[in-house]
């Protein structure tokens, strides 16, 4: 079964404007994708429906078989969705309130709720911060307990839009290192962004919107003669080979959550 089935997806705004336009695209459990386009392409619209934060216009968008009009619910649940702006997304006090609301909203028990948090905040490198306030996060710690927070409720997919915005070297390493790690462990993940270069030592494969459309799907080294014509500034060829050590980067907590993905299921 697909993790995500799109079928012919449009949107149009109020204001009559074209958002996307006839997607269609099927994206496998367990696969990292890299969404790429120019400003305006469609790719925040074309995320925003895979939860129901937009409803279409036309066409239907699939999660593991069921309907995300049909169960919204349940979509929200099972695609875990990071904005650009993590702030926007944090309501706890604590770095342990913040990943433990979602489950405590759906009404868990509480010994499944601790359960579900600790791992989920020891498998993003965060299992010694649970008492650290949020706002002493740095912009890669807080993209990275965002994700924690959509593992704590049970997402197996993971939608990441811009997710390298305003960080350093050290933070987006550690945000891309989280996110190999999760889709080594069968998550799937739909990730966009304007800075190639940071994952295209990891880019499989590449879906690049242009004019609410999808232009081109496949390999990045068999898209790369083509980026620049959408709008798309292709990588230093130095980035294209896996860093040195980049799957032995360690964070605080790494080790240790590596032993917790079971827990997450």
């Amino acid at each position: 079964m697909s993790a995500i089935e799109i079928r012919n997806l449009s949107h149009r705004f109020s204001d009559g404007s074209v958002g996307i336009d006839g997607v269609n695209l099927t994206i496998a459990e367990g696969e990292f994708v890299t969404l790429l386009g120019a400003n305006g392409s469609g790719k925040t619209t074309l995320l925003r429906h895979l939860n129901g934060l937009l409803r279409p216009t036309g066409g239907s968008v699939m999660i593991k078989g069921r309907s995300v009009a049909a169960d919204p619910g349940r979509a929200r649940r099972l695609v875990g969705m990071v904005f650009q702006d993590a702030d926007t997304q944090i309501v706890g006090e604590t770095v342990y309130e913040d990943a433990a609301f979602g489950p405590t909203n759906l009404g868990w028990d509480p010994e499944q709720i601790r359960r579900r948090t600790v791992a989920a905040l020891s498998a993003v490198g965060l299992a010694d911060m649970g008492h650290r306030p949020c706002h002493r996060l740095s912009g890669g710690e807080k993209r990275r307990l965002a994700v924690a927070g959509a593992l704590a409720m049970g997402a197996e997919t993971l939608i990441l839009d811009e997710p390298f915005a305003n960080l350093d070297h050290i933070g987006a390493r550690q945000v891309l290192a989280t996110l190999g790690r999760l889709r080594d462990r069968g998550r799937t993940v739909l990730l966009a962004t304007h800075d190639l270069d940071r994952v295209a030592a990891r880019v499989g494969r590449v879906v690049v919107m242009s004019c609410g459309r999808v232009a081109r799907d496949g390999r990045l080294g068999d898209l790369l003669p083509d980026l620049e014509r959408y709008g798309v500034q292709p990588p230093c060829p130095c980035r294209l080979a896996p860093e040195d050590g980049e799957r032995k980067l360690k964070m605080d907590g790494t080790a240790r959550g590596a032993d917790t993905a079971g827990m997450l299921t």
